[in-house]
């Protein structure tokens, strides 16, 4: 056989492969200039930082249509440092998703390595910033880790009425009880026209370490958040409420599955409330917040976070960004202002930046 026949018949397959079940291969860069102060010891004051507005990936994502409005659907999403070329999730090719699933007219079900529900309800629905930049709501609205690890999503399909519902479970698959650090959640929200509201809780379990003992600190967890934004016509409000309780609901360890403690928590119980906003201007978009944090231990460690921004949109798929955040502590509170993938260290930060998806 001749070779351009021998390589016109290997790539026929390929090509009705591609027709029935397309790949999608996608990505995001996001790079910038993170000025901090009021640092707690020592930190660069400033730095070229990558992730700052949304956390730079490459990923490929797909569904084969399996009949009767069924799809077998996938995604694998891998975290970039592009200022470094480093991974972002040491240890985890596929750091950001890795799942495998059905979607169907009853909801989609999806297995694997995925976002919790407190975490997307912050960010995609409260957070005039969502997630991303020194405005960034998780600062210090606690939602425990960002991904569970070993878990089943199940999201219902959206009825006429605007209600959608979603539950996650993450096995513990710990060795000596199926109840260590096993997390759970649920969602219901409504979403139709100009209004978007979600109610969401989660719990995750941490009572032994490793070896099956009893840790010095429990890492046990529990988040409650009310969020909601509304589209005003030439302004969306946004607004939160928050209920955190467990040494485990603030300050984690982003790239460890289920959260190992990063620094000694200011509290271990707290009240949050965001209120925010977004002004779109042609290509610009104004962003502002203002956050609470009401700690109801002992320690009283409250604090304060205002938050101002704007982006620019240069085409479609290309924006430039700039955020300036203020975080006032209070009775030796430590938090600080950080980005889409870094957690501060200091007390307010600017940053600059430009972020490209593809």
């Amino acid at each position: 056989m001749k070779p351009t026949i021998l390589a016109l018949s290997l790539i026929a397959p390929l090509t009705v492969a591609a027709q029935t079940s397309p790949v999608e291969v996608y990505g995001l860069l996001d790079a910038g200039v993170v000025v901090e102060r009021g640092c707690q010891g020592d930190c660069a004051r400033s730095r070229l930082d990558s992730g700052i507005a949304s956390g730079s990936r490459l990923g490929i994502r797909g569904r084969e249509a399996l009949g009767r409005g069924t799809s077998a659907v996938y995604t694998l999403e891998a975290g970039v440092k592009n200022d470094t070329g480093a991974n972002e999730h040491e240890g985890k090719l596929f750091g950001r998703q890795a799942f495998v699933g059905l979607d169907g007219p009853l909801g989609m079900v999806t297995m694997g390595r995925q976002y919790n529900l407190v975490y997307e309800a912050l960010t995609d629905v409260a957070d005039p910033f969502h997630g991303g930049m020194a405005g960034n709501a998780g600062n210090l609205v606690g939602y425990t880790t960002k991904r569970y690890d070993n878990s089943i999503k199940y999201q219902s399909p959206r009825s006429r009425s605007g209600l959608i519902g979603s539950v996650i479970y993450s096995f513990g698959e710990s060795q000596f009880n199926s109840k260590i650090n096993r997390a759970y959640g649920a969602t219901i929200g409504y979403a139709k026209g100009p209004v978007n509201v979600s109610i969401s809780h989660q719990r995750k379990n941490n009572m032994l370490d490793a070896t099956g003992t009893t840790p010095a600190v429990d890492q046990s967890a529990r988040n409650s958040l009310i969020a909601a934004n509304v589209d005003f016509g030439g302004a969306v409000g946004y607004a939160a409420y928050g209920h955190s309780r467990g040494e485990g609901s603030n300050h984690w360890d982003m790239s460890n599955p289920y959260g190992a403690m990063a620094q000694t928590l200011p509290t271990d119980r707290s009240r949050d409330a965001l209120f925010g906003v977004s002004v779109p201007m042609g290509a610009t978009t104004l962003l502002a917040s203002y956050i609470r944090k009401d700690d109801q231990g002992l320690a009283n460690r409250d604090a304060d976070q205002l938050a101002v921004g704007a982006s620019y949109s240069m085409s479609r798929r290309t924006d430039f960004y700039a955020a300036l955040a203020k975080i006032k502590n209070r009775n030796g509170a430590g938090y600080g202002v950080g980005t889409a993938t870094t957690r501060g260290r200091g007390d307010h930060a600017i940053n600059v930046g430009l972020r490209h998806s593809f």
